[in-house]
C-alpha cells in the first residue's frame, strides 16, 4: 500500500471512530510536522500531547492551547476528561440529549392507550395529556417522532418474524 493510500484510509478510520479533528491546521506545535509520527488529523493525540507538553515540559495553558490550536477551556475540559476517563475520554462526545429522556416507556404507553382508547388522535391533543398527567410539556412534534419511531420498530420486528 503506498502512502497516498495509507493517509486515506487514515483518515477515514478516524472519522468513522469520531476521532478527526475537524481543524488540523490550527495544531502549530514543532512535533507535528508532515511526515512525522505525530498527525495532527487525530484529535485524540493532538490533545494528548497538549496535555503532556503542560504536565511534563512545563508549557503555560495559554500558550500550549495556542499551539495546539484549542482555547483554555478546551485544555481544561480535556484535562478533567482524561482524568477521570484517560484516553477514550478525550474521544468527542455525542453532543445534545442521548435518546428520547421525556418520552421513556410509561409515557409512551400511555400516549398508546389513549390513541388506542380514541382520547385523542393529534399530537398536540397527546401532548396536553401528558402535560396533565405527568407534569410535564412536551412538543407535540416530539410526540410525533417518537410514536412513529416505534411503530416502525414494530413493523421491522413482524417482518423478521415472517421471514
Amino acid at each position: 500500500m503506498t502512502k497516498k493510500h495509507a493517509g486515506a484510509d487514515k483518515h477515514a478510520v478516524l472519522r468513522e471512530a469520531g476521532a478527526l479533528n475537524p481543524r488540523p491546521e490550527t495544531v502549530a506545535d514543532e512535533i507535528f510536522q508532515p511526515g512525522s509520527f505525530f498527525d495532527a488529523r487525530d484529535i485524540v493525540q493532538v490533545k494528548y500531547e497538549m496535555l503532556r507538553r503542560v504536565h511534563k515540559d512545563g508549557l503555560t495553558v495559554t500558550r500550549a492551547a495556542e499551539a495546539f490550536g484549542f482555547s483554555r477551556p478546551v485544555f481544561y475540559q480535556a484535562r478533567a476528561l482524561f482524568v477521570k476517563g484517560g484516553l477514550p475520554g478525550l474521544l468527542p462526545q455525542r453532543r445534545g440529549p442521548h435518546g428520547p429522556h421525556k418520552l421513556g416507556g410509561a409515557v409512551l404507553d400511555f400516549l398508546e392507550e389513549a390513541m388506542r382508547n380514541g382520547h385523542a388522535s393529534r399530537a398536540s391533543d397527546l401532548a396536553r395529556l401528558v402535560k396533565e398527567r405527568f407534569g410535564f410539556s412536551v412538543h407535540p412534534r416530539s410526540i410525533e417522532r417518537v410514536l412513529k419511531r416505534r411503530e416502525k420498530k414494530r413493523r421491522g420486528k413482524k417482518k423478521g418474524v415472517n421471514q
